[in-house]
């Protein structure tokens, strides 16, 4: 499931250096000038789960492949860029072809670093990208109403109910509004489904501090994610520059090192990764033997026959039958063999949900 999550902001905010930071197999060129980013760079990364050490441990398999998502590299937007300017058009065309938005808002002084908004202002940074993406929302909206009413005289409902779906996303953007606060379900979805539009996908914000405010943060960063409360949305505080000098050391003790220097359990990309993860409603279920254990990528909600799918096509279509254990009782137990005598290895059927951290075994006929 190649899914992604576009990473976006206005110029020199860190966008770059988190995505050389974040990314495993592509490095994005950063410098000190707009639009140093032109093409969106596409990286690969895996998704941290300690739950795979546990069961590499337990099965000592030959080899262990982790979940992956990608993360896309987009240019710096600047303010008139619905209308074009600076790259407009291109930088909105590629946030249309991502899953989740990644927005990292300055959140540091520094004068060697240039600035053309004026003051460190996260809130007014914020608001200069959502002004863009509503007002391209509100001129693709616009756009199919004006087809739709077209069409309204041939007597569909369903052109209608449509209409009335989209005039309430006209009103709600034409109040500085985001889609995605609408919360739009079923059918009303499908009135938009059509026209992609960029503030109705979910969003994370990250918080570019100094080095002082990592472990703390400071007034800008308290600033946004008091705003990011306010809308569900959720703040991933760190400093993008550490970051990127934590992923160019080789060895472990090195990472170490570096963390206990800097207060840190983790890098903070794990968390940020984990929780782009969780926004674009996915979970991840694991397969085990003693040729490799390996984590599945799946959405929230996906029934056995589904979940096979990502593994093979034929899975789905010969589905018979799914062996499932659940994480925690093959860690209570150890192996396979002592979850199935100890009645922890259920069959489920086509209707079964998968759940996160379930181990699986899928019975097909093709």
């Amino acid at each position: 499931m190649a899914l992604q999550a576009g990473i976006v902001g206005l110029p020199n905010v860190g966008k770059s250096t988190l995505f050389n930071a974040v990314s495993n197999s592509a490095k994005a060129q950063a410098s000190n000038y707009r639009f140093c980013t032109i093409e969106p760079n596409v990286g690969q990364v895996d998704v941290p789960d300690d739950r795979m050490k546990v069961l590499e441990e337990l099965v000592q398999p030959q080899r262990t492949v982790p979940t992956t998502i990608e993360f896309v590299d987009i240019a710096g937007l600047v303010k008139g860029a619905s209308q074009g300017e600076g790259l407009g058009n291109k930088f909105l065309a590629n946030i249309r072809e991502v899953d989740a938005i990644v927005h990292v808002i300055r959140c540091f002084e520094d004068e060697n670093i240039l600035r053309e908004e004026g003051d460190i202002n996260p809130i007014a940074d914020k608001e200069i990208i959502d002004t863009e993406l509503q007002l391209k929302d509100l001129d693709s909206v616009e756009k199919k109403i004006h087809r739709l009413e077209k069409m309204v005289k041939a007597g569909d409902p369903k052109v209608k109910s449509q209409l009335e779906v989209l005039a309430r996303c006209k009103q709600h953007l034409s109040e500085g509004k985001n889609i995605r606060g609408m919360e739009l379900e079923g059918e009303e979805k499908e009135a938009t489904a059509d026209i992609f539009l960029l503030t109705e996908k979910p969003v994370l914000y990250v918080a570019n501090v100094d080095e002082a405010a990592l472990l703390t943060g400071n007034k800008y960063s308290d600033a946004l994610v008091k705003m990011a409360a306010e809308e569900g949305a959720q703040v991933i505080v760190m400093n993008n520059s550490i970051e990127a000098q934590i992923t160019e050391l080789d060895t472990i003790e090195d990472k170490e090192m570096f963390f206990s220097e800097y207060g840190l359990t983790e890098p903070g990309l794990n968390r940020l990764i984990r929780s782009a993860y969780k926004l674009l409603n996915l979970i991840t279920y694991f397969t085990a033997g003693v040729q490799e254990v390996r984590a599945w990528t799946i959405h929230t909600g996906w029934k056995a026959p589904q979940a096979a799918s990502v593994i093979h096509t034929d899975f789905e279509k010969g589905f018979i039958k799914a062996e499932v254990i659940a994480y925690k009782d093959y860690v209570q137990y150890k192996t396979e063999a002592a979850c199935r005598e100890n009645g922890k290895l259920r069959i489920e059927g086509k209707e079964y949900v998968v759940q996160d951290g379930d181990v699986m075994h899928f019975r097909f006929n093709v």
